[in-house]
């Protein structure tokens, strides 16, 4: 079996360490973590990670800023991306999956379940 690579981009420390830790120890996922989407950009496109979990609202450059950048590259943009979000307004949600992301998951999320969330989303048997 493939294991597969998850790239977690978020600015909060917190967030990255606790995915990181269940994604890795529930999941047997290898993760990497990016703090910024400018980071989480090249980092995907060297990496080339099996999916992206991506944080709507960053400083500098946010999630959907992020997301663009990584549909304008050929190198990143099939790379599936599951958008981490607080913004719960049923107009957001949609302005999101508009986008053309593989799905969204709302912050908090319960960490010990986001392996199974994201194996849900992709169709990856767990």
């Amino acid at each position: 079996m493939t294991t597969r690579r998850i790239l977690i981009i978020d600015d909060e420390y917190d967030i990255r360490a606790v995915a990181e830790l269940c994604l890795k120890a529930v999941g047997c996922w290898q993760v990497s973590t990016a703090a910024s989407g400018s980071e989480g950009v090249a980092k995907a496109a060297s990496e080339q990670p099996d999916v992206i979990l991506l944080d709507v609202m960053m400083p500098d450059m946010d999630g959907i800023a992020t997301f663009q950048a990584l549909q304008a590259n050929l190198a990143t943009k099939t790379i599936p991306v599951i958008l981490l979000t607080a913004k719960t307004q049923a107009a957001e949600q949609r302005r999101f999956a508009e986008l053309g992301v593989r799905a969204i998951i709302t912050k908090p999320f319960k960490a010990m379940k986001l392996p199974a969330q994201i194996a849900a989303v992709l169709d990856w048997e767990t």
